[in-house]
């Protein structure tokens, strides 16, 4: 089950399972303080200290992907972040204690409060896991159509697309040739709304092919006072995917759909965010771009350009000039733009490294910090793949009205792309940044982001 709240869409189960962890960590930190005693940390002072502990492992499990709708790891590698999520915040939340005066906790304090959380999270994990995997929290939908267009919901097959609902089956809507299977298409005997009352279903998704013939109005209408909510095809599987997809889109939706627009405060909280990140990671990762500075020397040579400038497409499709550390040989494109590929052998050994650790993307902080480009926003591509692409693939100028990022949505939900049909796909998620933009949802982007690089995923 999902809720739309300050623009983000919220996975309700984990939304829940977020406010019980916070309790479970707290706790853990005051049964550690009450069973350890100790003269500079007493049980009446361990208040805020638990509440910083526990805030800030809820924000190193967020970073490690432990509420993401599209968390794939198995139950060790649960096991695994939690236990890591749970180290890092005792151990930042010491340093901060300390740095704001507060009394902190002794060292065997802290090792009962975080063994004691690692235990009770882990034991929470599981039981959500099976709570979730019952059907308890998901929304039991009914799809009106069983056309081209409702083939699009029978087609999800990934599990953490399913999560947040059940599928009774589709209704044939009458004229409309069906090419749903026979086996997942309801009975017809009977109205739309004595259907959903008998079936309990909470939603009803319209997915008919052609809505001029025999839309069922009073039918719908009678569902919504019932409490059933209608929901527009396109915007249910914007809200269960984290998508926009094409071959279901219309202009209309993109028109007078909520989302799409830009305002004042949007743009000062975009540029206040960007200036903050660039600051702070500026100040943790410029050892790292010295290494990466010296070692590109090294390996090809003091007279070897060590940044890579190349012209992109910004914001309203207009050129600037990105700047990266050059993870390729100087004639790598030699014959001309080229998508990087897999075990690409224009990859130096040093700019291999950077790569997978995405260092070679810190340079772009320059852009960010001229305006060129926001620290959350859409892969800035090259003018020639931007033609290409934009004669191949509807909507696509349409990723250009919010400025590039560094990291974006896309980057995070998809591996790096590397040809048309990649493309594609992650244009989807980027109509979908582009509809849903906002300060918490950059917020939350760049924590998934920590995910992405601590994992080398998608990296080429």
């Amino acid at each position: 089950m999902s809720t739309r709240l300050f623009g983000v869409v919220w996975y309700l189960p984990m939304l829940l399972l977020a406010i019980v962890e916070v309790a479970a960590l707290v706790s853990a930190y005051l049964i550690a303080v009450a069973l350890v005693q100790s003269v500079v940390h007493s049980p009446a002072a361990s208040w805020p200290g638990a509440l910083l502990f526990a805030l800030i492992t809820l924000v190193a499990f967020a970073g490690l992907g432990l509420f993401s709708r599209r968390q794939r790891a198995n139950r060790k590698g649960i096991v695994l972040r939690v236990a890591v999520g749970i180290v890092v915040g005792a151990i930042v939340a010491w340093i901060l204690a300390q740095w704001l005066g507060w009394p902190g906790p002794s060292a065997a304090q802290l090792f009962v409060a975080a063994s004691i959380a690692v235990f009770l999270t882990v034991l929470l994990r599981l039981l959500a896991e099976k709570l979730i995997s019952e059907d308890v929290f998901r929304r039991r939908v009914i799809v009106f159509g069983g056309g081209q267009r409702a083939t699009s919901i029978a087609a999800l097959r990934r599990r953490v697309d399913q999560r947040g609902f059940k599928l009774l089956g589709f209704v044939a809507a009458e004229g409309e040739p069906a090419t749903v299977a026979a086996d997942r298409m309801l009975p017809t005997g009977r109205s739309l709304v004595e259907l959903a009352r008998e079936l309990e279903a909470d939603e009803i998704v319209v997915a008919m092919d052609d809505r001029r013939r025999s839309f069922p109005i009073a039918d719908l209408l009678e569902c919504r006072f019932d409490g059933i909510e209608v929901t527009e095809l396109v915007t249910f599987l914007e809200r269960e995917t984290g998508k926009v997809h094409l071959d279901v889109l219309n202009p209309s939706w993109l028109i007078f759909g909520a989302g799409f627009r830009r305002d004042h405060l949007r743009l000062a909280s975009e540029r206040a965010l960007d200036l903050f990140a660039c600051v702070v990671l500026l100040l943790l990762v410029w050892p790292f771009m010295l290494l990466t500075a010296v070692a590109t020397m090294i390996e090809d040579g003091i007279n070897a350009p060590v940044f890579y400038r190349q012209t992109r497409v910004g914001f309203r499709g207009k050129n600037f000039q990105v700047v990266k550390f050059r993870s390729m040989r100087v004639d790598a494109e030699k014959a001309g733009a080229q998508w990087a590929q897999a075990n690409d052998t224009r990859v130096t050994r040093v700019g291999a490294i950077i790569r997978k650790l995405r260092i070679d993307e810190l340079p772009q902080l320059l852009n960010v910090l001229r305006g060129d480009m926001s620290f959350v926003g859409p892969r800035p591509e090259r003018p020639e793949f931007v033609a290409n692409l934009s004669a191949q693939i509807p909507y696509y100028q349409e990723r250009h009205f919010v400025k590039p990022g560094i990291t974006g949505w896309a980057q995070v939900c998809y591996p790096y792309g590397a040809s048309e049909i990649d493309a594609a796909e992650k244009l989807q998620y980027d109509l979908y940044y582009v509809k849903n933009h906002s300060l918490l949802f950059d917020i939350m982007i760049l924590l998934q982001t920590a995910e992405v690089v601590v994992l080398g995923k998608g990296a080429r």
